[in-house]
């Protein structure tokens, strides 16, 4: 009886060291993408009330949790069975990426609200609607995102045998979110860190200068990350089209990639935003 829950062990061991293997490998896979999804993501849990932000982002973590659930079994299934529907996804999803990119953009340039000094009040049924509109964005995003990285994790077990294929692209789906979702943490709550060093320091000494740069640096932070997950949109998106339509991939072979791939992204969200504008036109009056 020992000899037999002794040889279980030794399985479970060694089926954990393949994992680790793996899941390495994934991970590295995925870096990039998960780079884009934390710019992506910071972006979009920011600009809420200071006592919104965390409950904002953990309403943003279970929805892209409850992704992860749904796309993990999915995956695993419609690759053992119909491997075509997932480049079908990850496409419609880069079209939907690459509107809200251009959608992004579209709206800086010419819908941004002007400044006229007046003071706007928000009545708190309206600020709700818009904390909720959000987080559904932000979740639809993750959601998109989540399957892209997934497919990526998946495609680096496609030898291995299915149990590693589960365990490993579930890894690396649960560390993406708690990652991401963890550093977004991190960064929406640095005024709140700033503040209480700066009290802890009584505005003096090594802790109160570092709570000052946190505090001013935030806003800097919150910009960028507008600015990066726009890019971060198109990037995916483009580099969806380029390494799932052979066309494209071999279109313009000495551009370098990270500009084709953002070329790509913009022109196919400028096609979407046309189609939808043109849409709206003929339908909605």
């Amino acid at each position: 009886m020992a000899s037999g829950i002794f040889a279980i062990l030794d399985d479970i061991a060694a089926l954990m060291d393949d994992v680790a293997v793996t899941a390495k490998v994934a991970t590295r896979k995925t870096a990039g993408i998960l780079g884009d999804d934390l710019a992506v993501n910071a972006e979009k849990a920011t600009g809420f009330l200071a006592s919104r932000e965390i409950p904002v982002l953990w309403a943003i973590t279970k929805g892209s949790f409850i992704n992860k659930l749904i796309i993990v079994p999915i995956a695993l299934l419609l690759n053992a069975f119909f491997p075509i529907a997932i480049k079908i996804a990850l496409i419609l999803g880069g079209f939907y990426l690459a509107y809200e990119g251009v959608e992004k953009i579209i709206e800086y340039f010419f819908h941004r609200p002007k400044d006229t000094g007046a003071i706007v009040e928000e009545k708190e049924g309206e600020s709700m609607d818009v904390e909720k509109a959000k987080i559904r964005s932000a979740i639809t995003t993750d959601f998109i995102l989540s399957v892209e990285i997934v497919i990526i994790a998946l495609g680096t077990v496609l030898d291995r045998t299915l149990t590693i294929q589960i365990v490993t692209v579930s890894v690396v789906a649960l560390l993406a979110t708690v990652g991401v979702y963890g550093i977004v943490a991190l960064i929406v709550r640095m005024d709140d860190t700033g503040y209480k060093l700066i009290k802890y320091g009584n505005g003096k000494g090594f802790s109160s200068r570092l709570g000052h740069l946190l505090v001013k640096s935030l806003p800097v932070v919150i910009k960028s990350l507008s600015v990066i997950g726009t890019i971060a949109l198109l990037l995916v998106s483009g580099g969806i089209f380029v390494h799932n339509i052979d066309y494209i991939h071999h279109l313009l072979p000495s551009l370098p990639s990270v500009l084709k791939e953002f070329l790509v992204g913009l022109l196919a969200g400028v096609l979407v935003v046309a189609i939808v504008t043109g849409v709206k036109k003929v339908f909605v009056k």
